[in-house]
């Protein structure tokens, strides 16, 4: 992807009238990154739809990143592509953690729930503002909706402890039970409608592309099966669940 000279922090091309959405899914080993990512692309018709790349270990944990690439063209003629990222989440894996967040428009924060994983949220939480910097991202510009999932196991964070979390920070957080299907596709509508503000103010896409929230999100969501989800009444399923 080139990028315009007038923009560069913003993958979009005039040239090829292309616009490219990077969505970052960051958080520790097992806290539901590559379950989120397998829930939409099995949502996701497949005629939008790049494949799910993964590479996993024998112990089935995410070890390099998942790509799940969605495509659709604009009113205006602008091809947009959405791709979604996990990191790795083993510690020893920082340095490619760090690549895969180069140039990212929003990231989706998947935290345990749990009270026992409170420490390792935070570390990874730290981790991220430390790579958002060391890439050049500022922490306080760059979107970031947190999902606490694994909402069903034990010693979970109760409803009014996830929601005095939403009180005190300005990001969005959705609970979620990810390997159900739960909270999922709440999670990438918040934080595709975060990158989506922070890119219209930065490059004003609604102005200069004619491409608006409304218009956005719309053409992501209608071809995805959002039945069952909070989304439903927003986005109708127009088939049948896949």
């Amino acid at each position: 992807m080139l990028f315009d000279g007038t923009l560069p922090d913003v993958q979009l091309n005039h040239a090829q009238r292309e616009l490219t959405v990077k969505i970052v899914y960051y958080g520790p080993g097992l806290s539901g990154k590559t379950t989120n990512l397998q829930m939409i692309h099995q949502r996701t018709q497949p005629d939008v739809r790049g494949r799910l790349l993964t590479v996993e270990t024998h112990d089935d944990r995410t070890l390099f990143f998942d790509l799940l690439p969605v495509f659709f063209s604009t009113a205006a003629g602008f091809k947009v592509k959405v791709k979604l990222f996990t990191v790795p989440g083993q510690v020893i894996h920082n340095a490619t953690r760090r690549i895969v967040l180069q140039g990212a428009d929003a990231v989706a924060f998947i935290a345990d729930s749990r009270r026992s994983a409170s420490a390792e949220n935070n570390s990874y939480w730290k981790n991220l503002n430390e790579n958002m910097r060391e890439n050049g991202l500022d922490p306080a510009q760059v979107p970031i909706v947190i999902q606490f999932n694994k909402r069903d196991l034990p010693d979970t964070r109760s409803d009014a402890e996830i929601e005095e979390a939403r009180k005190k920070g300005k990001e969005p957080v959705v609970g979620a039970i990810a390997i159900r299907g739960i909270g999922v596709l709440e999670t990438l509508f918040a934080v595709l409608q975060s990158a989506f503000r922070s890119l219209d103010a930065r490059a004003g896409l609604t102005k200069n592309i004619q491409l608006t929230e409304k218009e956005f999100l719309t053409q992501v969501f209608q071809n995805i099966d959002t039945s069952g989800t909070e989304l439903e009444r927003l986005f109708p399923p127009r088939v049948k669940p896949l």
